[in-house]
C-alpha cells in the first residue's frame, strides 16, 4: 500500500481511539489493490489507546495531534499534507469499503467534489434520522436545491478547490455538511457514487446527536452568511413589513392613527433589509478577493 513517488490520489483517514477498527480499515485498503497508486495518510487525533501503534505497522503516513482537536481538524491536517490534487476521505471504523475508492477518484476528473451516497440498505443510527432531516430541510432552503448525502464522510475533493476553503470548515463532525454547502453555494458540480455503509467496529460513535446537531444548524447559518446572507435577512424583513403594514391599516381604521408598535415593526423591517444588503455586499467582496487570490 506504500505509494510510489507520484501517487494518483491521497486517502485521508482521521482516527480517534480506533484501535479496534483502524487495522481492518487499512487491511481493506491493501486488499483493494491500491498499492503503489494511493498515498494513505492516517491522522491520529490525540488517541489515548493503541491506534498510533497499530498504524505504524502499515506502510502509510502517520500524522499525530498532541491533543484531540476534532474530526474536521484531522481532515484539514491530512489535506494540507497531501501530495496529490485528488483527495479521498474515509472513516477509520470499518464502515467504508475500499471498493468505491477507485470510482470516487475517477469522478474527481470531472467534479471538484464527489460524495459517497449511502444506499437505502446502508446502516444508519436511528436516533440521528430526525436531526438529519431537519438539517436537510434547512440546508435545501438555504442553497435552493436538493442536497446529496450531505454528511457522508466518504467523499473526494479536488485539493485546489478545498484548500482555499479550509478556513471556513469547522473542526468538528460538521466538516462534511459544511463542505457540501460551500461547494454548492460556489456553484461547483458534485459527483455521486453509491456506497453501502456497514456498522462501525469497536467503540460507540462519539457523535452527540443533539449537541452536534445544534452546532451543525448554526454552521449552516454561518456558511449562508458567508455566501448568501439575504437568505437569512430577507424572510424576517418581509414578515415584519407585512405585519407592520397590516397593523397600521388596523390602527387607521380603529383609531385614525398609526401606533408606535406598527411604526417600530416597519422600521425594524427596513433595518433588517439594509443590514442584509450590506452583508451581501461584504460577502461578494470576500468571494471576489478569494477568487482573485486563487487566480
Amino acid at each position: 500500500m506504500q505509494a510510489g513517488t507520484n501517487p494518483d490520489f491521497t486517502i485521508v483517514i482521521p482516527a480517534y481511539n480506533e484501535a479496534h477498527g483502524i487495522g481492518a480499515t487499512l487491511d481493506n485498503l491493501s486488499a483493494g489493490g491500491l498499492a503503489g497508486r494511493a498515498e494513505v495518510i492516517v491522522v491520529d487525533d490525540g488517541s489515548t489507546d493503541e491506534t498510533a501503534a497499530i498504524v505504524r505497522k502499515y506502510p502509510v503516513t502517520l500524522l499525530q495531534h498532541a491533543v484531540n482537536k476534532g474530526y474536521g481538524a484531522s481532515l484539514k491536517t491530512g489535506i494540507r499534507h497531501a501530495r496529490t490534487n485528488k483527495i479521498i476521505t474515509m472513516d477509520s471504523d470499518g464502515q467504508h469499503n475500499a471498493d468505491a475508492v477507485e470510482e470516487i477518484a475517477r469522478q474527481l476528473d470531472n467534479h471538484p467534489l464527489v460524495i459517497g451516497e449511502r444506499t437505502a440498505d446502508s446502516h444508519q443510527v436511528a436516533n440521528r434520522k430526525f436531526g438529519k432531516w431537519i438539517i436537510r430541510v434547512v440546508g435545501e432552503y438555504l442553497v435552493e436545491q436538493k442536497l446529496p448525502d450531505f454528511n457522508s464522510g466518504f467523499r473526494g475533493f479536488d485539493r485546489r478547490i478545498i484548500r482555499p476553503l479550509l478556513h471556513l470548515m469547522p473542526n468538528g463532525f460538521s466538516f462534511s455538511t459544511t463542505s457540501t454547502l460551500a461547494f454548492l453555494k460556489e456553484g461547483y458540480s458534485i459527483g455521486i457514487v453509491p456506497i453501502k455503509v456497514t456498522p462501525r467496529v469497536g467503540r460507540a460513535s462519539s457523535v452527540r446527536p443533539i449537541k452536534d446537531g445544534i452546532k451543525t444548524l448554526m454552521l449552516l447559518m454561518r456558511i449562508i452568511m458567508l455566501f448568501n446572507p439575504l437568505k437569512i435577512f430577507m424572510p424576517p424583513s418581509i414578515a415584519l413589513a407585512i405585519w407592520g403594514v397590516l397593523l397600521a391599516i388596523y390602527d387607521m381604521i380603529v383609531a385614525s392613527r398609526v401606533s408606535n408598535g406598527a411604526q417600530l415593526l416597519m422600521l425594524t423591517s427596513m433595518f433588517l433589509f439594509f443590514i442584509g444588503l450590506l452583508a451581501d455586499q461584504i460577502a461578494m467582496l470576500n468571494l471576489k478577493e478569494r477568487d482573485d487570490g486563487a487566480a
